[in-house]
């Protein structure tokens, strides 16, 4: 009986020896989670039988460091849940190794080829949230866009008197009060001036001017003022159209909501105008929320998809597959998925690796131990030799 025990004994401890031997050879393997060997007792009626091991336990939820790469597209999770991963074949797993890099065709993709999931765009660059899919980079330039907005907010000084001076010259600064320039782009992304010229006509009262590329192209736009200095009219947007030559006509709306009358300095807060140059791409970004953006040599970013995560009611019912990665399996449970961030998912941090949890010191004491109890083991087998040598003997 004693041998047999012993046996059930060496067979455990070689089990526990493979997961501590794996878990060293993966020390330095980004993404990993270390495993250890659960020891469960045998008995038979009450008699005692030995040990077996009962299943191996995956420290899941213990994360590895973060180390700093500086590469755009290398992603750790900083909280729980996974990076979701899709096969040629279709098998989804689910992993926390976030090094990833884009294909011939543009997929962000893992270093075995499979596709990262997240949240596509459409072709207006709107986020399809819900719709999971492989994400894909657009690799084109960036078109080049007309301003048609303006959002401009500013503080007129109620202070100011009316010009002594007139009719409005912009030639003249004893003709106006304040003047502002802003740049804006046509059809083809060449630069214009918008200039704005203010000129106060009463108390509460001023008139705008609207100058491009040093032009008249609108104005006067009667601008009033409560007695409170918050803007009275106009309410909504004022349209300031003019042609250029040979690209399409200008045309933008101008947004004075916020602006007032107090008497402090002429000061603009917010002069926010759409439209761009052309561009060309000169790299990637992936913000804390999972947002993937392009980014160009003219100063603009679009929007390229949303990465992902997924969580598990019991994450260590995840079966390990090859690529430091999971699958689904039914003690698990089915995925969660959801926007990084948000609930039981972390935060991603770009341009960072998980490194393995593995603690060497901690496998190398658990080396030791596990050979100290194998050498236990042989010598009740080779006492029981002897035993039963003894007894042959006497015969």
């Amino acid at each position: 009986m004693s041998f047999n025990i012993a046996l059930t004994g060496l067979n455990a401890v070689t089990e526990q020896l493979d997961a501590i031997s794996n878990n060293i050879a993966n020390a330095g393997t980004t993404g990993f989670k270390s495993s250890r060997a659960e020891f469960g007792s045998i008995y038979a009626d009450s008699q005692a039988m030995g040990v077996e091991v009962l299943g191996l336990t995956q420290s899941i939820s213990q994360g590895g460091a973060l180390v700093t790469t500086g590469r755009s597209l290398d992603l750790a999770i900083s909280g729980g849940g996974f990076f979701v991963t899709k096969a040629s074949n279709g098998d989804v797993n689910y992993t926390r190794a976030g090094v990833f890099g884009a294909d011939k065709s543009n997929y962000l993709v893992n270093v075995s080829g499979q596709r990262l999931q997240g949240y596509p765009v459409d072709a207006a660059g709107n986020l399809l949230v819900g719709a999971v899919g492989d994400l894909q980079l657009q690799s084109a330039n960036l078109p080049a866009k007309a301003t048609d907005a303006l959002a401009f907010v500013a503080n007129l000084d109620s202070n100011e008197s009316v010009p002594a001076v007139g009719p409005f010259d912009p030639a003249n600064v004893d003709t106006y009060n304040s003047t502002y320039t802003t740049k804006v782009f046509d059809s083809q992304g060449k630069e214009h001036t918008l200039t704005q010229y203010f000129v106060k006509t009463a108390d509460n009262t001023w008139d705008a001017y609207y100058y491009a590329d040093g032009g008249s192209v609108g104005g006067p736009q009667a601008l009033t003022f409560a007695t409170n200095g918050s803007l009275a009219t106009p309410v909504g947007e004022v349209t300031v159209g003019f042609p250029l030559a040979g690209v399409d006509p200008m045309s933008v709306a101008i947004d004075y909501s916020g602006t007032s009358q107090y008497g402090s300095d002429f000061v603009v807060t917010t002069n926010r105008a759409t439209g761009y140059s052309a561009g060309e791409q000169t790299g990637l970004a992936v913000e804390k929320d999972g947002m993937v953006y392009a980014n160009y040599s003219n100063g603009q970013r679009m929007l390229q998809g949303q990465v992902v995560l997924a969580n598990f009611t019991n994450p260590g019912g995840l079966r390990n597959v090859n690529g430091t990665a999971w699958s689904e399996t039914s003690d698990s449970g089915a995925p969660l998925v959801g926007a990084p961030g948000v609930g039981m998912f972390g935060e991603l941090s770009a341009g960072t690796l998980e490194s393995s949890n593995v603690d060497l010191t901690q496998q190398l004491v658990g080396l030791m131990e596990g050979q100290r109890n194998y050498q236990a083991n042989t010598k009740v087998l080779s006492t029981d030799k002897e035993l039963t040598q003894v007894l042959f003997g006497a015969i």
